[in-house]
């Protein structure tokens, strides 16, 4: 089945991803920090059991797993396909994981809370998803009572989550604004809106590939909608001044943006080794020129799908072995060479 991911949204270029997180708690169970070992696997169990017929909802089918049953590799691999937290990577104890098959949508059971959902999807879509999520929120909350006080809302792990326990996310491909002298009072000013603004991958100058992510800092004081309204608001006023400051650098320097996407597109296309961090700074460029019709390929493709499949765990698991670094690189380096279009 082909993962959310792969697909290539019809929204606006520089809108990469959309996720809606939502995190629950059963008013049956004290919160997972202070579960004994038997209790986490007995409510593990119970709420596997009771979302059994998941797929009943709108059809989607399922797979079933526990964390601990997995190698550490397909757990970082999860971690870099965002459907694990760092936190959650390496926790001791039962923690159950359902997932569908393409990816988009996610559960993790006593994780940092009882219940983590989470929806992913290409493009610009948070309504869309908060829609699903809603849904899916209900059928959970109609076999399991949630934890839930009048004047503070959802209760959860985290003060941060109190309130909706609602987390909506956008990343954006920002290459250009991220190199500008007011970027960084640009992330200072989000917080102003109750939204953060980080790098996907490191941040200032490491976030090699220039993908950020914008997210609601508040829970609490808000509604599920006008959170969801603010993100997308913040995102699409993001995504208007990259425009505009691309559209300069086409206006003012087009043949020096030409010559750099040729040549990272060279470099992708016959390179024998290439690193993780070469390798996000040229598919990068990469889309910055196609969506900017500086470059066009034979087929259509998803560079940020290549963005996930380049990164360490990802690229062992294709590899069905463990790789030194040389190996990684070489494997990286393959890896594009196969997945990127010839020339049109």
């Amino acid at each position: 089945m082909v993962k959310w991911f792969e697909q290539k949204a019809e929204s606006e270029p520089n809108i990469v991803s959309s996720r809606v997180r939502l995190v629950r708690n059963w008013d049956q169970y004290r919160f997972p920090k202070t579960l004994s070992d038997r209790e986490g696997e007995e409510l593990v169990k119970r709420l596997e059991f009771g979302l059994k017929n998941l797929e009943e909802l709108d059809g989607t089918p399922y797979e079933y797993a526990y964390l601990e049953e997995l190698d550490e590799l397909s757990r970082r691999a999860l971690r870099e396909r965002r459907i694990l937290n760092s936190a959650i990577l390496n926790k001791k104890g039962m923690v159950g994981l359902i997932v569908s098959r393409d990816e988009s949508v996610s559960l993790v059971l006593n994780g940092d809370d009882h219940i983590r959902m989470q929806f992913l999807s290409t493009g610009l879509c948070l309504n869309e998803l908060w829609s699903r999520a809603d849904k899916l929120d209900d059928y959970v909350n109609a076999r399991f009572s949630y934890a839930f006080d009048e004047k503070y809302g959802y209760l959860t792990s985290f003060p941060t989550n109190v309130g909706t326990g609602l987390k909506a996310s956008v990343t954006l491909h920002l290459p250009t604004l991220s190199l500008g002298k007011k970027f960084s009072s640009l992330v200072g000013e989000m917080s102003r809106f109750g939204l953060t603004l980080r790098g996907v991958y490191g941040e200032g100058s490491e976030n090699y590939g220039s993908l950020f992510e914008i997210a609601n800092q508040k829970t609490l004081g808000l509604s599920e909608q006008e959170i969801i309204d603010l993100v997308t608001r913040m995102a699409g006023q993001l995504n208007r001044q990259e425009k505009q400051v691309r559209e300069a650098t086409l206006t003012n320097h087009r043949l020096e943006r030409e010559d750099e996407v040729y040549k990272s597109y060279g470099v992708l296309k016959y390179a024998r080794r290439l690193s993780g961090k070469d390798g996000m700074i040229f598919l990068s460029q990469l889309m910055a020129g196609a969506d900017d019709g500086l470059i066009r390929v034979k087929e259509p493709c998803s560079i940020y799908r290549m963005m996930l499949g380049i990164q360490q765990a990802n690229l062992q698991k294709l590899s069905h072995k463990p790789l030194g670094k040389d190996e990684l690189d070489m494997a990286r380096a393959e890896y594009v060479r196969k997945e990127l279009p010839e020339l049109a």
